[in-house]
Order: C-alpha cells, then structure tokens, then sequence
C-alpha cells in the first residue's frame, strides 16, 4: 500500500537527519575543499527543467550524491578562507523548523515576531550596545544592515540642513560627505552608491602603519571639507576590518564624531563578538558609543546563513527612515512598535530569528564568549608560529582572529617573491589539506588566515604552516626552473 504524503514527508525526513548528521559527522575527514568534478560541475550547471516531479527520497539520493560532495569547504577545522564560518548544529536544527512554519516575519503576532525582538535585544547585550526596544532588525547580512544605518545616518543629516530627503530626494541639497578608510569594508561604498550619496563623497582617511583610522587625519578632512561648503556627516569606523582584524581607536573617533555632530557608524561585521574576550575586550572601548553597529550572526556566533543585524541608538529615526505607515496606526500593533517592515527594506521577511535563538540558546554566553577566545588564542598562537619560522614573515599584528602573513620566498627577486605569495593561497587550496585565501598589505601580496571555528586545533594549525611551505617549495621551484 502506498503512503500518503505525511507519511512520504516523515519517512524522508529520518533520511534527511541522517544524511546531514553522517555529512556533518564526516567533514573533518575529508579534504577541506577540491575543484567541482568537471562531469559534476556540467551536470549542475546544464540540469534540463523537470516534466515530471521525483519522490523525496529520490530527491534526497541526489542531494547527497550531486551537491554535498562538493562543498565550499567552511565547515572544515582547516577552512580559514574569508569570514565564512562552520555551521553552528543548533542553527542547522532550527532553520528546518523555521522553514516548516514558513511565515512572513514583516510582522504580527506570532512567534517569530516577538523572538527577533528577543534575540537583536541578545545580540546587543553580548556586545554591549546600548538597546531599546525596537532599536534593531535582522538582515541578511551585513551588506543590507549597512544601507539600512547609512539610510537613517542620510535621513538625520537631511533634517539637521532643513531637507525632507523622502519626499525631495538628493537634488538641491548641499553635499553629504562620509569618512573611510581605506581598510574599509565594500559594502560601506556601495551602501552609499546606492543612497545616492555617490562614491566621490565617500572621504578616504589615511591609517596608521598597522591600518588603524588615523583621527588627526580625519579631524583635518573634517575641516576641510566645511571649509568647501560640503556638509560632513558621518564616519564608518571597524570592529575588525576584513584584511587584518585591525580595531579602529573607537573612543577617539566617537569624541570627535560627538564635537562635530557626526553619525558614528561600526561596521562589526566580523570582529565585533570579539569584544566577548577579555584579553582583547579594550580594543573595542567606545564601541557602544555609535550611533549605529552593523554585524553578522552568521560569522563568529555560527549562525547558518544568512543573517545580519542592524542596531541603532536610535528606533524612532530608524523607524522614521523607512515607514509607510500613518503615524495614527503605528501604535496598534506590537506594544507600540510597529512591523519590522517599517524598520528596513525587506516586506516579506524570513524567519531568520529561530536559528539565531536556538545558537546562542544552546551555547549560552559564556560558551558563545568561550568559543570566541579560543579562536582569538589560536590566532595569536598561529601569529608566533609565523614569526618562529624563517620561511613566512608576519605582516600585521594579530589584534582578533585573522592573521595576515607571508613567505620569503628565499632566492627569489621581489617581484618574483610578490608572485609566489599571489599563487600561494590556490596552490594550498588545490591540496586539499587546507584552505588559505590571500590579500594585498602596503602593496605587498600576503596570505590571510581567519579563524572562527572553535573545533580548530593546535594540530590544524601546524598542518596549515606545512602545506603552506610544501606549496611555496613548489611554486619557488617552478621559478627557478
């Protein structure tokens, strides 16, 4: 006798725990990452669109056999590629419950309303960020909660020169002028491409040696730019920027975002749970003090991806950027705080609170803040090793988890030296053993180590420095002919 599709749905389910659990189960056993068969890599690419439907079994077979053998890697304790994290397990049994309810999380009342309020309120007491209610909004990364904070940061200083920037738009007002640096994030520019600020008033501030905002510098442009007639009005400083890990001096640029009237944005996307660890916790001192901190759950904490989150000190003008509601409705619907639809971009919203709940429910803070050190540790563990070793050479000081290094390259002219270290990260990665991506500091090509996974160890460390030389023999080799 056939089953009827509840039946079909649990019997395919138990199927689907097991796969996931054995993949999950067997990653650290595998390579960390190997290029896509090329018959695989055609396979998915040239899949004809389905007459006929198949079982979910059969579906399944194929997922297990076609997609997760390929995988990108970031769930490998090697994995120290980008800011790409492990999946945290929790998350993984949450985002199926979460997409079996399925709901609109624009607003209402019902459960995955009332958790987002729970864990962005969670999300700003682990990093310490000032919060009230209404005060933040899930995203889907931080890309979007960066337009959204630069949206208010654009709809405050409109106000502040006399200009309804909703109703009037960018025409006729005098320019806004924002301040970066050179470190900082691309989702910043395009941020302001996208709000009609343009690129050109997007102000880069030069850095210290090791990639810090430079605050004197940053007070001259201010002037500066007054002086033109242009109205400065905010400054994206980093909680960890994406090259090296470096902290901007926070509190500096907090006091002269608050003599100038300035709207202070940090960009935390990556670095800002590493305020959780005590031995780096003074890096972020004046963190709390911004007006708005963009960050991604779905780094450091684990959290499947996507999810981002915006704070702002700030509801009412948050709320104030986005809403289409009537000002005589907004009181009717969550105590006063209206839907999270009034608060961004997105109307139709997923359910994204649930498998940030269910990480940090499940860690709880002090194994969230645990996770955090060891990876901070290791990182400084993996600094020493590079300075311990004549072959490499650190190129940055290890602030939070990324470790920025490179190889001599002994024999070889600079240039050829800067080559080795360009071909190093994919020589690496084609191994298998580990995976490594690279950068460019002060113009010179380096290798750039991001640790986030708490399962990493001492051993995966050394094996990463191994196959770095063993990679390096060969590409110098090949150099010398």
């Amino acid at each position: 006798m056939s089953q009827t599709p509840r039946e079909d749905f649990r019997a395919a389910a138990h199927t689907a725990a097991d796969l996931v659990a054995d993949y999950l189960g067997a990653v650290a056993s595998r390579p960390v990452w190997q290029p896509t068969d090329d018959a695989a890599r055609e396979h998915l690419l040239t899949a004809p669109l389905p007459a006929a439907g198949r079982p979910l079994e059969e579906l399944l077979s194929a997922i297990g056999s076609e997609v997760m053998p390929y995988p990108m890697g970031n769930g490998h304790p090697r994995f120290f590629g980008w800011v790409n994290s492990a999946p945290a397990p929790a998350g993984v049994l949450a985002t199926l419950a979460a997409s079996a309810m399925n709901p609109s999380s624009a607003g209402g009342d019902h459960a995955d309303v009332h958790l987002e309020r729970t864990v962005v309120r969670w999300i700003a007491e682990l990093v310490g960020f000032p919060h009230e209610p209404g005060a933040g909004i899930l995203t889907s990364g931080t890309s979007m909660a960066t337009v959204l904070c630069l949206a208010a940061a654009r709809n405050r200083a409109a106000q502040r020169a006399g200009w309804d920037v909703r109703e009037d738009g960018l025409a006729g007002m005098p320019p806004l002028v924002a301040y970066v640096t050179g470190e900082t994030h691309s989702c910043v520019r395009k941020a302001a491409e996208l709000l009609g600020l343009g690129s050109r008033r997007l102000r880069t501030v030069p850095t210290d040696a090791d990639g810090h905002l430079d605050v004197a510098e940053l007070r001259k442009a201010v002037a500066a730019d007054r002086a033109e007639g242009l109205l400065p009005f905010l400054v994206a400083a980093s909680a960890g920027t994406v090259n090296t890990g470096a902290v901007d001096p926070l509190d500096a640029v907090a006091d002269l975002c608050g003599e100038e009237g300035l709207w202070l944005h940090v960009d935390g996307a990556y670095g800002a749970f590493g305020v959780l660890d005590p031995a780096i916790a003074h890096r972020y001192s004046g963190m709390e003090r911004a007006d708005s901190l963009a960050l991604d759950p779905h780094k450091w904490l684990g959290v499947p991806v996507d999810c981002g989150c915006a704070l702002v000190r700030d509801a009412a003008g948050l709320r104030a950027t986005f809403s289409l509601v009537p000002p005589y409705l907004r009181d009717e619907e969550a105590g006063g705080l209206g839907w999270f639809s009034e608060y961004g971009m997105e109307q139709t919203r997923p359910f994204r609170s649930l498998k940030v709940w269910a990480t940090i429910a499940h860690r709880g803070r002090d194994g969230v803040a645990a996770d955090i050190a060891r990876c901070t540790a290791l990182a400084r563990h993996l600094g020493q090793l590079v300075e311990d070793d004549p072959e490499l050479e650190l190129v940055a000081p290890v602030e939070t988890s990324i470790v920025a290094f490179r190889h001599r390259a002994p024999g070889l002219p600079d240039a050829e030296a800067d080559a080795v270290n360009r071909d190093l990260p994919l020589a690496v990665q084609r191994r298998g053993r580990a995976f490594v991506t690279g950068t460019v500091l002060g113009g010179r090509e380096a290798l750039r180590a991001c640790l986030l996974n708490a399962a990493t160890t001492e051993e995966d460390l050394a094996v990463l420095l191994d196959e770095v030389r063993a990679a390096a023999a060969g590409l110098v080799t090949q150099r010398h002919g």
